[in-house]
């Protein structure tokens, strides 16, 4: 009797164990800040990859004043980092383009929710803490605005001076 409770735990222990191949990353390599290794996200044909061309191009749609089809290419954007979201989670940059792509189809609380999550893995977010403060803007809550102002306070980045120009037009 012993030996099968020996055996049963052995299988178990077998085929309870993670295999990772050379190259993977984990859940605990992904948004720890500092300088790991990014360009998985840059790979070729990634989810990633494919969510910027669309905002690259969305951008250029909305320069142009057809906000059809700006709307939909954030759309797309919206479905491939989804993707890379489940790929490779906690990802800030991930989610903070998931944020913005959903600020422009106007979907404002789950792009909150998006930006918050994402300064949860990394607090000094600069690209992060200057779109929640621009969203702030956009529904009226102006001291919350001044709060992410001041986390980009010693930035000393371009990204401060937009907000700061923002707010103050306000």
């Amino acid at each position: 009797m012993t030996k099968k409770y020996l055996t049963l735990l052995l299988i178990v222990c077998l085929f309870n164990c993670p295999v990772y191949s050379a190259g993977t990353k984990t859940d605990t390599d992904v948004g720890k800040g500092g300088s790991e290794e990014y360009s998985y996200l840059n790979a070729k044909n990634s989810n990633f990859k494919k969510a910027v061309a669309a905002i690259k191009q969305a951008k250029k749609y909305d320069k142009k004043k057809k906000s059809e089809k700006a709307k939909k290419r954030f759309n797309d954007a919206i479905e491939f980092l989804t993707i890379a979201s489940r790929e490779s989670p906690n990802e800030p940059a991930i989610l903070g383009l998931l944020g913005f792509s959903l600020i422009n189809v106007g979907d404002f609380d789950m792009a909150e929710i998006y930006f918050l999550l994402g300064l949860e893995i990394e607090p000094n977010h600069i690209y992060i803490n200057k779109n929640l403060g621009e969203l702030y803007i956009k529904t009226k809550r102006i001291n919350m605005a001044k709060e992410q102002l001041k986390i980009l306070e010693t930035c000393k980045c371009k990204e401060f001076e937009e907000l700061k120009a923002l707010i103050e037009q306000q």
